[in-house]
């Protein structure tokens, strides 16, 4: 693939302003990724702009690159939030941001994990272009802006330390979508009057943990039979789980397909149970059902990430099933692959659902839902941040209603597939194990399984009833006598 022509890249904190104001900025806009307490917007605009923007903004936090080497691929790396005791613990065996860097120029250990690899991941790495060195576009104690080759990029998920995270830049300028007011109101009106219905609360109940409890095993390969080793998204496990999950979830009653988004990676899996009445109406929930293990090991069996969200979602449409649940609106359950590189899967449905100008009333992600430390209690967290406040304050009630053992709070943790959506101007949320940072000690780990200490199915089966529980109520149903 060819270079990227930047010749300058400039990093400052994002601005909606910059937008409103038809800023010369706003078409060279390549997204906001998190820089820690910070949300850092990148900019690939021309000299000209940047001498304009600079006389009408303050400047004096931005940051303005210009890279020597011919950039192939930008990719952000950003600290994640956990909870300091995990953080410290992994101090003693990790060295950070410099250790990554590390890891990235060394052509023997990338080799390496390429052979370990080998029997695990499809063809799409098998023939490896000459690895160029990476070049440092931006850096912070939190993050780092990096460019490096497309096969590198492909794959740098698996190099960077194990509390940070990867997120593939797109390869051209970006839309900023603001969600509209309309969309907005539309979900306070759902809050506003929303209560108990006893028809909800029994087809949430019937979410059933025994059934969970098999689903997860064979995602992990903790039953012996499945034969995945890792969910990566480009390893073969990846493909097994997503042909299995489209064959339960057809055996519900949707509609499903594989949609492909990239080459070599795993397909979405996007699932529709079509509204009985006519209407445009689309309300989506959601979870990723690639992983990622330890550093230089091929076991990935993300139990928690997201094994747990797509427990859930499956769980909630084996319930569709049985009940014979009918929506009055189009309801879509969609596994993403693609998260753990950048949420690539979900930026690109997103981005055709945008393009097809849908009408999507709510998008609620779930990820990571299982795990509370042992001294805690079953908590439900939604984002501080990235997505729609009225999704989550309806989020919020409706947990109350139907799973008041959850302990609602919010989390610094971010962020998942909610987020492609809500810049896309959709009304979106996430729901999260815990009212806090992460504090999962598998969490991007190759111990990442379903049958440990702090791995609790009630935890996941309650915060399954809110999502299912939403979508009943804002979709509205029908259930045959």
């Amino acid at each position: 693939m060819n270079a990227i022509p930047f010749a300058l890249l400039l990093i400052t904190p994002f601005d909606s302003a910059v937008f409103q104001r038809e800023s010369c900025l706003s078409t060279s806009y390549y997204g906001t990724y998190r820089d820690g307490p910070k949300y850092q917007a990148v900019y690939a605009p021309e000299q000209q702009c940047i001498d304009s923007w600079v006389s009408d903004f303050a400047a004096e936090s931005a940051t303005i690159s210009a890279a020597f080497q011919p950039v192939q691929q930008l990719v952000w790396i950003e600290e994640e939030s956990v909870d300091e005791n995990l953080k410290s613990q992994a101090l003693l065996s990790e060295r950070g941001l410099d250790g990554f860097l590390q890891r990235l120029s060394s052509d023997q250990s990338y080799r390496g994990l390429d052979q370990a690899l080998e029997d695990h991941e499809q063809d799409i790495l098998a023939d490896r272009e000459q690895e160029r060195q990476y070049e440092v576009l931006y850096r912070s104690p939190h993050a780092a802006l990096l460019s490096v080759s497309h096969d590198k990029a492909r794959t740098i998920d698996t190099l960077v330390p194990r509390f940070w995270k990867s997120t593939i830049l797109p390869t051209s300028p970006v839309d900023y979508i603001p969600v509209p007011l309309y969309a907005s109101q539309r979900i306070q009106d759902v809050a506003r009057n929303v209560g108990f219905d006893p028809v909800v609360a029994s087809a949430v109940n019937s979410l059933s943990v025994t059934q969970m409890k098999n689903d997860i095993r064979f995602l992990t390969g903790e039953d012996g039979k499945s034969g995945i080793v890792s969910r990566h998204s480009f390893a073969e496990g990846s493909l097994t789980a997503a042909s299995w999950l489209k064959d339960r979830i057809e055996d519900t009653g949707a509609i499903c397909e594989l949609k492909p988004f990239l080459p070599g990676y795993a397909p979405n899996v996007v699932c529709r149970y079509e509204a009985i009445v006519n209407t445009s109406e689309t309300v989506l929930i959601s979870a990723h059902y690639d992983s990622r293990g330890s550093f230089g090991s091929t076991r990935a069996p993300g139990g928690d990430d997201d094994g747990s969200g797509t427990t859930g979602i499956l769980s909630i449409a084996r319930a569709i099933g049985a009940k014979g649940i009918q929506f009055h609106s189009n309801v879509e359950l969609v596994l993403f692959a693609g998260e753990e590189q950048g949420l690539l899967g979900s930026r690109a449905y997103s981005r055709e659902l945008r393009a097809a100008e849908s009408n999507l009333t709510l998008v609620i992600q779930a990820d990571m839902t299982a795990y509370h430390a042992p001294d805690e209690p079953l908590q439900l967290g939604l984002p501080k941040t990235i997505g729609s406040p009225e999704v989550g304050d309806l989020v919020s009630a409706i947990a109350r209603i139907y799973s008041p053992e959850l302990v609602v709070g919010y989390t610094s943790a971010c962020c998942s597939d909610h987020q492609s959506f809500h810049e896309q101007g959709f009304p979106a949320t996430q729901v999260f194990e815990r009212a806090g940072p992460i504090a999962d000690p598998m969490y991007h780990n190759s111990g990442d399984l379903s049958d440990r200490e702090g791995y609790d199915f009630e935890q996941l089966k309650a915060i399954a009833k809110v999502q299912f529980a939403t979508v009943l109520h804002v979709a509205g149903f029908d259930i045959p006598k």
